[in-house]
């Protein structure tokens, strides 16, 4: 699976104002919202799940970057939203480290072997440092989207 395919382009921010976690959360589906791949009239639903998904076990997993995630039966196609945070945002990470890149993915819940290659995806990526590395130096979703271009295109040479 190619990340740049659930990446919604216009729902890159690299530079999230939020300094806490609920409000980096918010902010990332806010961006959703705005590009149109969530409607507006679902955003607090979607939000309370994000929340309660986090309350059970944070998805910051450390090494500075976070996967919210969660299943909906509303949701019709996966979507990804990136924010990045230059100052970190306490996360309460597995690391216990503040948490400077977060993928928020959203997907069907009558689609779980989708959402698990996208969650393959994204680890694949993110364990490795060098990507984390390029990932907080992006200055703009353009930046973003070429690391991740160029990412999908490693990932076909393996």
């Amino acid at each position: 699976m190619k990340l740049l395919d659930i990446v919604v382009k216009n729902a890159i921010n690299t530079d999230l104002q939020s300094s806490d976690r609920e409000g980096a959360l918010l902010e990332l589906l806010t961006q959703l919202v705005d590009a149109g791949t969530v409607p507006e009239d679902l955003k607090t639903e979607y939000n309370k799940a994000i929340i309660k998904r986090e309350k059970r076990g944070s998805t910051g997993f450390g090494h500075g970057v976070a996967v919210p995630h969660i299943k909906h039966a509303s949701i019709e196609h996966m979507a990804i939203a990136i924010g990045i945070s230059k100052s970190g945002i306490e996360f309460n990470a597995l690391d216990g480290k503040p948490v400077h890149s977060i993928l928020l993915l959203l997907s069907p819940e009558d689609k779980p072997e989708e959402h698990l290659e996208a969650m393959e995806a994204i680890f694949g990526n993110l364990s490795q440092e060098t990507f984390r590395r390029f990932m907080l130096q992006a200055n703009s979703p353009k930046e973003v989207l070429e690391l991740i271009s160029e990412a999908d295109s490693d990932q076909l040479d393996s």
